[in-house]
């Protein structure tokens, strides 16, 4: 066995645990899989703060850093303080030159801050809001990976989300994309790896796709660009 496995950190989206990984498959031989849970961050914050708490959480030289939707501003935020391996986002934004006209909308009148949190705590609203599908028939399942609904956890999410500031992309991310999220509209989404008939939630029902091609990306062997 290998002594020198790779160690890949995943962070889930808003309010996921990281349950929604449990599909994905890499080979131990090769490498080490950490899932990063979301804390409860003070009212007052920033992004780039939480980012560093949650940077204190890698225990790995060169890890790989992957972070799905909101989890992916964050990996991107916790690569300002690491010398990582590999940074890769999935259904998620390089700036904020990517999100969709609603957000940009909302950052310019900060609408959002009069949205009652209360709602969130609704999984199918919650569901809706953060990943983009109607889970009527998939309810507790959504149960499940929805578990962090704290409305001071939401209301600072949403909040970092809406006035992220980030202007040019990171030099060497490599950003994995549907081309039917309906969170972030891949017409919004420049330079990614596009995955056919992927939603906002393909990381849990593609893990097939990310099974099959992860590990050549993270190897840099990868010809999915091609």
């Amino acid at each position: 066995m290998s002594t020198n496995k790779i160690h890949v950190y995943f962070v889930p989206g808003m309010a996921a645990s990281p349950a929604i990984f449990d599909h994905i498959q890499l080979d131990p031989e090769l490498f080490t899989c950490h899932f990063l849970k979301w804390h409860l961050p003070d009212k007052k914050t920033t992004l780039k703060a939480y980012a560093q708490q949650m940077a204190h959480q890698i225990k790995h030289t060169d890890p790989v850093l992957i972070g799905v939707s909101f989890g992916g501003l964050v990996v991107q935020e916790m690569a300002k303080f690491l010398k990582v391996r590999k940074l890769i986002i999935i259904s998620s934004v390089k700036t904020y030159k990517e999100m969709p006209k609603r957000i940009r909308l909302a950052r310019l009148t900060q609408i959002h801050r009069i949205f009652p949190m209360s709602i969130f705590e609704n999984v199918e609203f919650l569901a809706k809001y953060a990943m983009g599908e109607k889970v009527k028939n998939r309810l507790k399942l959504y149960q499940i990976y929805l578990d962090v609904r704290d409305r001071r956890y939401l209301h600072w999410a949403i909040n970092q989300i809406v006035n992220w500031k980030q202007e040019l992309p990171l030099k060497n991310i490599i950003h994995i994309h549907g081309d039917t999220d309906k969170v972030f509209p891949v017409n919004n989404i420049k330079n990614c790896i596009t995955v056919n008939n992927g939603k906002h939630t393909m990381i849990i029902y593609r893990a097939k796709w990310f099974n099959e091609h992860l590990p050549a990306i993270i190897l840099e062997e990868s010809d999915v660009f091609s």
